[in-house]
């Protein structure tokens, strides 16, 4: 049965109840007009004030009410939660990165389509105060290079996940793909990727050091550093130089900076603007995967030179 969330409230469950979803979607639900959150499947927690399920299975089968799911899950396991929710008529909203494989994805993508219900594979950053403003900007511009540099604490984003390390886990690129969905959306141009270092420490499956080059498809050069050992101020900046001046997006996507002079922005949250987004997909009955971000991730990995660097040892 599909569910019909064409009006009134979207009654919705969340899967996967860990630190990103404590502290970015339950705020963000709760608001956002137009979503409210009924259900919550999680192995080790429960929330209070809604129904809590030890997994989606059994959330999916119990909650008559549920109309829509948000997998906050490590990507390994999120294909399976999606297709199970969408086989179910329930329309899904997938935290980034949204799959461990493009063609997961895409294949979630054909059976959403299928089954009539919105799938929805989110971007955190490029809700940040600052991006529209940098994409309208540099719109009719000639962009003649971009540097990337996104460096920050693992043991402070990400202490004691051992999913990130792991097969599927991204490392490095699980900020990093933050970077690279903000890159493709402000570059009015297609990226690829021309060549990839990545370093991965001994111990884990996944790099926790990655430098990009990258190029628009006309030629503009476009580099990226990608480092999980930053410790201090922590550094998500995106520079771009153009043929009439400069630009800068401070603190991932929150930050402006033209020709050196900062630009006054209005307040926004990032997971608000998502969640309205998603209120919206639903009402009109439409889908939004956009894979460019994952696309330039697994071409790295192809084309990437591999080397290994000293152990990771989580100390927190």
């Amino acid at each position: 049965m599909i569910a019909n969330a064409a009006s009134g409230t979207v009654k919705l469950g969340l899967v996967g109840l860990g630190k990103i979803a404590r502290d970015q979607h339950l705020p963000a639900i709760a608001h956002t007009d137009g979503i409210e959150l009924v259900a919550v499947a999680s192995r080790g927690a429960e929330h209070p004030g809604v129904a809590n399920y030890h997994d989606i299975g059994e959330m999916l089968a119990k909650q008559a009410d549920l109309q829509a799911v948000v997998l906050c899950q490590p990507p390994q396991v999120r294909y399976a939660a999606a297709r199970q929710a969408l086989l179910a008529g329930k329309h899904v909203f997938m935290e980034k990165p949204p799959g461990t494989t493009l063609s997961e994805v895409e294949a979630l993508n054909a059976v959403a389509r299928s089954a009539g219900v919105t799938l929805f594979a989110s971007w955190h950053s490029r809700g940040g105060t600052a991006v529209e403003r940098a994409r309208s900007w540099l719109a009719d511009r000639t962009i003649e290079s971009i540097r990337i540099d996104w460096k920050e604490d693992v043991r402070v984003w990400h202490p004691g996940q051992d999913w990130i390390w792991q097969p599927g886990g991204f490392g490095v690129f699980d900020p990093g793909i933050n970077a690279l969905s903000i890159l493709t959306h402000i570059v009015p141009e297609a990226i690829r990727v021309t060549a990839a270092q990545l370093a991965f420490p001994e111990n884990r499956q996944a790099p926790i050091e990655a430098v990009l080059d990258m190029a628009t498809a006309s030629g503009t050069p476009v580099c990226a550093e990608f480092d999980f050992l930053q410790t201090g101020p922590q550094t998500w900046d995106i520079s771009v130089q153009t043929k009439d001046g400069s630009l800068l997006l401070g603190e991932g996507g929150n930050a402006l900076s033209i020709d050196g002079q900062a630009v006054d922005l209005e307040d926004s949250n990032e997971y608000r603007a998502l969640y309205r987004h998603f209120v919206d997909l639903v009402a009109s009955g439409r889908s939004d995967v956009d894979l460019a971000p994952l696309r330039l991730v697994a071409d790295a990995f192809l084309c990437g030179e591999r080397r290994n660097v000293e152990p990771f040892y989580d100390e927190s």
